[in-house]
């Protein structure tokens, strides 16, 4: 099983790292990938895919809720990245109209930007799009070529923007969301192509049903997967199958 969006990095788990990790090799989590947010968090990233080879995976890219009106610096040091080593997908990026609706414009732009350097260097997207899915869908239809590619984390969409997602080649990312009582994806998920789905915690935010409200952690990924395969009456080793064959493809990890 791989949980394909985890920041455990973040200070929430600087008590327990290890044994966070540890927890999530127990519950048979192959590998996890770590968004960035911003120059903050890479240090952090960084060393935990370092300490933990063939298991933690960094990615690189600069997360909407952290693009200012100054954001061409924080790209800057993502461009800097980029071409100093290689990273396993070009994110969180994205747009975000729950916090601050003010700085769009700039928002699409980073997303413009991170775009073509996610085609220059072929690595897949992870996308945020908190409360602006639809504006999202419309951004990456606008710049679709061959090259662009990802995953829309944390999906909780309705099924038609699942299948614009789809026409597009892109996978949507299952949460925690996936298990709550009225999250509404109870009707959702039922009707998704199971090849565009991958499985996430998005920790340490939305642990699944029973922590709803505690810390996530990778660990939690299997609670998904079994909320997954109850909604579509299919075992979960079958629901891991299928989402660990779609990130290793998204991630092109055997590449």
């Amino acid at each position: 099983m791989i949980d394909t969006h985890a920041h455990i990095y973040a200070d929430q788990f600087k008590d327990d790292s290890k044994d966070m990790l540890e927890r999530a090799r127990e519950q048979g989590i192959e590998r996890i990938y770590m968004p960035n947010i911003d120059h903050t968090s890479i240090d952090g990233m960084l060393q935990l895919e370092e300490d933990n080879p063939g298991f933690c995976f960094a990615t690189m890219g600069l997360h909407p809720c952290s693009v200012k009106k100054d954001f061409e610096k924080e790209l800057y040091i993502v461009e800097e990245w980029l071409g100093k080593r290689k990273f396993a997908a070009i994110g969180e990026m994205g747009t975000d109209l729950y916090w601050d609706k003010s700085l769009i414009d700039q928002q699409v732009e980073a997303f413009k930007i991170q775009s073509e350097w996610a085609k220059q260097y072929k690595l897949p997207i992870i996308i945020h799009c908190r409360e602006s899915i639809d504006m999202t869908i419309d951004l990456v239809e606008e710049l679709k070529t061959d090259d662009l590619r990802g995953v829309f984390h944390c999906f909780v969409g309705s099924v038609a923007q699942a299948e614009r997602i789809k026409a597009l080649g892109f996978y949507v990312g299952l949460g925690g969301v996936s298990t709550f009582k009225n999250g509404g994806m109870d009707k959702v998920i039922p009707e998704l192509d199971m090849d565009y789905v991958v499985l996430e915690t998005d920790s340490p935010y939305l642990a699944p049903v029973p922590h709803r409200g505690k810390r996530n952690e990778p660990a939690y990924v299997n609670l998904v997967a079994q909320r997954v395969g109850d909604l579509l009456q299919m075992p979960i080793e079958e629901v891991d199958s299928i989402t660990t064959k779609n990130a290793l493809k998204l991630f092109k990890a055997n590449d």
